[in-house]
């Protein structure tokens, strides 16, 4: 029985030495086959078995390049180019755009102030609606877009001129100041002005209660305004200034950018009658004064015309040699009283101490005068009128034998019909 169950062992060790090489030989394929699986993703992943940068295997692509950004094809241009100086305040800046349209237009200055402006109605282009300020530095944002929304966009920056000759520019107004209701504004420039719209268009007279004066002007170095009517009482009235970005001549700038008030006094309107030899005085109350006067005589006749007081001087002295065509004896009389200048032609109200013919006859040699002192004597009728008047109060002559004063002779411009001023 031995012999037989060590056969037996003997078989039985065979057998499961075979089923160890059977398993050896499953687990060698099965790592085979995961090294096969994994090859198969690995090369999957580049596009089913291309092998190098240049193959083609597999029939595979490889990955495509990113693709370059669209680029808008609007095309902005600013006026003047970047970094540019001595740029002209006005028609200096524009902005344009070609194949698109423009989206927004920003430009400010160095203090961050925006400048007011439009884009046309098409889209093309943008302007400033005022002129830009002198010596100043400016930055110039402006965006557009094309027909498919793409944005083009440009930041600029530009410098406008410092002007090497200006025009010294003066009024008859003092800050503040009180006047009559005929005041008329006159502003005088140091040099001719050629530009005359733009000056008009940077002076500005209008009322607290929306009067506006309007400018006219005599020769090409002074400028007036006044309203249609007289001033209303208690207006507040405003000379505004915008003269430092205007080119007055080429070349040629203002000197000025400023707010100048003033105030409306009370209301007084005088007439004197150089037929009747009296004054009528009107004032706001509603009360009329006459007043006994000698206007001037045949060879020297008043001017007929609507004047205003410009001026006021307790004495001054009144010479025939300061007068054109003065006809008959000369005169120099060192100390005219209560003396208030109606024009620059030499015309005023004032007292008189050395006549008699006040309400009688025409004396003078073209003046208005009444009785006053000698050295001036407040008391007196011409003492009395003088504290009451004011510069801007107005004082018209009539039925003299002269001629009608010239608007431009003192401020005389009520005479101009409004259709004409």
């Amino acid at each position: 029985m031995k012999p037989v169950r060590a056969a037996d062992a003997a078989i039985r060790t065979t057998a499961r030495t075979a089923a160890r090489g059977r398993a050896a030989q499953a687990g060698v394929a099965v790592l085979m086959g995961g090294a096969l699986l994994l090859t198969a993703a690995c090369s999957g992943s580049k596009g089913g078995g291309s092998t190098d940068a240049g193959g083609s295997g597999g029939g595979g692509s490889s990955a495509a390049s990113p693709a370059a950004p669209k680029t808008s094809t609007a095309q902005l241009t600013v006026t003047p180019q970047d970094g540019a100086t001595d740029v002209a305040p006005k028609d200096g800046l524009q902005v344009s755009v070609a194949s698109g349209t423009l989206t927004s237009v920003e430009v400010t200055d160095k203090n961050g102030k925006a400048v007011p402006g439009t884009i046309a109605s098409d889209g093309l282009s943008w302007k400033p609606s005022e002129a830009l300020t002198v010596g100043m530095v400016y930055k110039v944002n402006a965006q557009a877009k094309d027909a498919a929304g793409l944005v083009a966009a440009s930041t600029t920056s530009f410098t406008t001129l410092t002007p090497a000759k200006t025009v010294a520019t003066n009024d008859n107004i003092a800050d503040n100041g009180t006047y009559g209701v005929g005041m008329i504004v006159s502003v005088a420039f140091s040099k001719s002005v050629k530009n005359k719209d733009a000056v008009l268009k940077g002076i500005t007279v209008e009322g607290s209660d929306g009067t506006v004066a309007k400018g006219h002007w005599f020769g090409t170095q002074r400028l007036d305004f006044r309203p249609q009517e007289y001033w209303k009482p208690g207006t507040k009235v405003t000379v505004k200034y915008h003269l430092k970005n205007v080119e007055i001549s080429p070349g040629v700038y203002g000197d000025v950018d400023k707010d100048e008030p003033f105030t409306i006094g009370r209301y007084q309107v005088s007439v004197a009658d150089a037929g009747s030899h009296m004054m009528t005085v009107k004032k706001g109350d509603g009360s009329t004064q006459q007043i006994p006067i000698t206007a001037g005589n045949d060879d020297n006749p008043s001017w007929n015309g609507t004047m205003v007081i410009s001026g006021k001087e307790k004495v001054t002295r009144m010479n025939s040699a300061t007068v054109a065509n003065v006809k008959g004896e000369e005169y120099d009389v060192p100390d005219v009283p209560h003396a208030m200048r109606l024009t620059a032609s030499g015309t005023y109200v004032h007292g008189n101490y050395w006549g008699n013919a006040f309400g009688k006859s025409n004396a003078s040699h073209g003046c208005i005068s009444m009785q006053d002192g000698k050295g001036g004597d407040d008391s007196s009728t011409a003492g009395k009128f003088f504290a009451a008047s004011m510069i801007g109060d107005v004082v018209t002559i009539k039925n003299s034998k002269g001629q009608t004063v010239s608007p431009d002779n003192g401020l005389s411009g009520w005479t101009l019909p409004w259709s004409q001023w």
